[in-house]
């Protein structure tokens, strides 16, 4: 029997691109109930109506509840009956987050710390939470604010352990690529108006995976976690410049125009610290982070003497898989928004 049978399942953040893609892989799943639950009414009503026409059978299985994450009540008001929640809620572009480092601080931090702990007073079973790249050896405001979102996750998922009832993990990747605010939309866009792409730096590299591989992280994370375990994805990279070109390739040439990085950016991403490398598990196309479960006496590792805290390497970028022009054409094509974007055009001519 599934472990999604006759269950339901709420979602933060749930009109987001994540949320539209969990829709789209477990609507016509043996769920009882999803439940979307953010803070824009726009978008529910959106998705509402987007449910009804393309779902009619499967529409009234989706309710909607408005509601802020940095509001536990508004939390704790849409939680009773909850089995599970994938919790993807948060503040994501690093330039805005730069500019209102407060904003992350009550969204990201705040408002993870309040769903985790109306969950485990409701009960839920189980929660994952979605973190990002930029959480390790974070140099921006947006990635400060997801690495102590991931310390909360952990810090409560030691909680729930003691309790018995709630077991919370933690997913980590890199770019989603189409995802909203992401660069290939940008791109498209701007190839569309035939002005040039532009480029921050392109030797920066990032890694690349699509929306469906997000959703199939979080699952694999769902019912494979331990609490306080922090999968990630082993996930394939390009350079920017190769991306553009990539983009090139598909939509026409407009020529590219370098403006230098932005507010917080990297050169390349680290999905994994050398810390945390030394005590993960290999399992096949994910990487399994044990929990530190050290507690908070430290005077025995102090008199035991000297214990090895990193690997050779963090798992970055810059050494994983890197896609040439030609592979990174192959895997943009595997979204949905750009394959939507190109039959427009076609269908423009």
């Amino acid at each position: 029997m599934s472990s999604f049978k006759d269950k339901t399942l709420m979602i933060t953040g749930g009109t987001g691109s994540f949320g539209h893609t969990v829709l789209k892989h477990f609507l016509d799943s043996d769920l009882k109930e999803i439940r979307v639950f953010s803070r824009d009414e726009k978008k529910q009503d959106d998705m509402r109506h987007d449910l009804q026409a393309k779902y009619p059978e499967f529409a009234n299985k989706v309710k909607f509840y408005i509601g802020d994450v940095r509001n536990i009540q508004s939390v704790r008001d849409a939680m009773p009956g909850v089995n599970y929640i994938f919790h993807a809620a948060a503040l994501k572009q690093v330039p805005s987050c730069e500019f209102f480092p407060m904003e992350a601080v009550r969204t990201n931090i705040e408002g993870t710390d309040n769903v985790l702990h109306a969950a485990i007073e409701a009960g839920v079973e189980r929660v994952v939470c979605l973190s990002t790249d930029k959480a390790a050896y974070p140099i921006n405001a947006m990635g400060i604010s997801k690495a102590m979102m991931e310390h909360v996750i952990f810090a409560n998922a030691r909680v729930a352990a003691e309790r018995g009832n709630t077991v919370i993990c933690c997913t980590r990747y890199g770019n989603v690529m189409c995802s909203r605010g992401s660069v290939i939309p940008l791109f498209i866009d701007q190839i569309k108006s035939g002005n040039p792409i532009t480029i921050t730096n392109p030797d920066m590299t990032r890694f690349l995976m699509n929306l469906d591989e997000a959703v199939d992280l979080v699952k694999f994370a769902f019912e494979h976690a331990n609490p306080g375990d922090l999968f990630i994805q082993k996930s394939d990279a390009s350079t920017i410049g190769d991306l553009a070109k990539a983009v090139q390739q598909l939509f026409g040439d407009t020529g590219t125009q370098i403006i230098g990085t932005r507010h917080g950016e990297k050169l390349y991403e680290t999905l994994m610290t050398r810390e945390e490398r030394l005590r993960s598990e290999d399992m096949g196309g994910y990487y399994r982070v044990a929990a530190d479960n050290r507690d908070l006496n430290y005077d025995k590792f102090v008199v035991k003497g000297h214990v090895d805290t990193e690997a050779d390497e963090s798992y970055t970028s810059h050494n994983t898989q890197r896609l040439d022009v030609e592979g990174t054409i192959k895997k943009i094509l595997t979204t949905d928004y750009v394959r939507e974007e190109l039959e427009k055009m076609e269908n423009e001519k």
